[in-house]
């Protein structure tokens, strides 16, 4: 008793300076500053990836019945300053709305050399900002040449899918479940799992969340709300997939770093992976950094797959449900390969205070110490 009061003196005599230092552990203060420079990232994707978009390379194809005036209306458009199209030649416009579907370009120009109106074909569906850009450009280029231009959609947004950003906001909530759901995984349990069968365990429990909430959000951005169309059990499937993914890697990462793994996660998904996923802008209306690897991480490919099961009968899906597969194998790898490799004892919870090394401490006074 006579040590405990001499050492609360102490502290009371080392003056505020020491209070700070008691109160606030170097742990604490480095977790701070983490959290310091992840928002910081935030704001600089963000704004980096929103703030100037400029339409760069959009593949269009161009339809005339006249092979040399196609040729010429090619070089005319990828001869514009800042090289905002890549055009190439389609034999007609059947063939031009046929790539439109696959997904091969963004958008089609059919020059109509009897008059003086030619027609640009669009697919809102992929992006309102994508078609917009397209009308803009073309335009201008119809514009400069004495000539109209009409527009068709021929894979328009659903009524209910303003500006077709209901595809995006579906997959970021799909994202937004799969690293809260391995969060709190940590949070029960700790951090990093104690062993093998526990890594597994973790897995299967993501799995079946990923199951449950893939089809609720299916449900509800379909026959709910009415946002978006396709196929349902399509829907489903990619979602459980984005969800799994990311809960994958967040288990990943918080086997390598433990609590910090959660923040590197969210640096993955939410910093890098949202802005550059092609939601609000398409990817061609991207810097290139962010136009880089908004397709090589989830939300990027999870967007990219829910538009094209949604609005182009799932044409070119294949690639995005390959990155997805990828993450949810390699994260589900690492996360078994540290619960094996692992030493010492299990990781302390998330919000403990305690390194996952740190030595257990008595529940009650005097356990584990000799009574005399």
């Amino acid at each position: 008793m006579t040590q405990r009061t001499e050492s609360t003196d102490a502290g009371a005599s080392g003056g505020f300076l020491s209070e700070i230092k008691d109160a606030v552990t170097t742990r604490a203060a480095l977790l701070v500053l983490g959290v310091l420079a992840l928002q910081l990232a935030f704001i600089t994707s963000y704004i980096g990836a929103f703030h100037h978009p400029k339409p760069s390379e959009i593949p269009i194809a161009v339809a005339a019945p006249v092979e040399q005036l196609t040729e010429r209306t090619v070089q005319q458009l990828d001869a514009l300053p800042g090289t905002p199209l890549d055009a190439r030649t389609v034999p007609d416009r059947a063939a031009a709305i046929e790539q439109i579907e696959n997904r091969d370009v963004d958008g089609a120009l059919i020059v109509n050399p009897a008059g003086t109106t030619d027609e640009l074909l669009v697919a809102s569906g992929a992006g309102a900002s994508l078609s917009q850009a397209l009308e803009e450009v073309v335009g201008l280029v119809e514009k400069a040449q004495g000539r109209t231009l009409k527009v068709t959609d021929v894979a328009p947004a659903a009524a209910g899918d303003s500006r077709g950003l209901s595809s995006f906001y579906l997959v970021v909530g799909w994202c937004v479940g799969g690293y809260l759901c391995a969060a709190i995984l940590a949070i029960s349990a700790g951090a990093r799992p104690a062993n093998s069968a526990r890594a597994v365990i973790r897995l299967g429990a993501l799995l079946l969340y990923s199951l449950a909430a893939g089809l609720l959000g299916a449900v509800i951005a379909g026959p709910v709300l009415g946002a978006l169309p396709g196929s349902i059990m399509g829907l489903w499937g990619l979602g459980t997939l984005v969800v799994f993914a990311v809960g994958a890697i967040t288990l990943a990462f918080q086997g390598l770093a433990g609590v910090v793994g959660i923040g590197l996660a969210i640096l993955l998904v939410v910093v890098f992976g949202n802005p550059s996923a092609g939601g609000a802008y398409a990817y061609p209306l991207l810097p290139p950094f962010w136009k880089t690897i908004g397709p090589v991480l989830p939300p990027g490919a999870g967007t990219y797959a829910a538009r094209s099961i949604s609005y182009f009968k799932g044409h070119d899906v294949g690639g995005a449900l390959l990155v997805l597969a990828g993450w949810a194998v390699l994260g589900s790898a690492v996360t078994l390969a540290c619960a094996v490799f692992r030493k010492g004892r299990p990781g302390a919870a998330v919000g403990s205070g305690l390194p996952d090394d740190a030595p257990s401490v008595p529940r009650f006074v005097g356990e584990g110490t000799d009574a005399r």
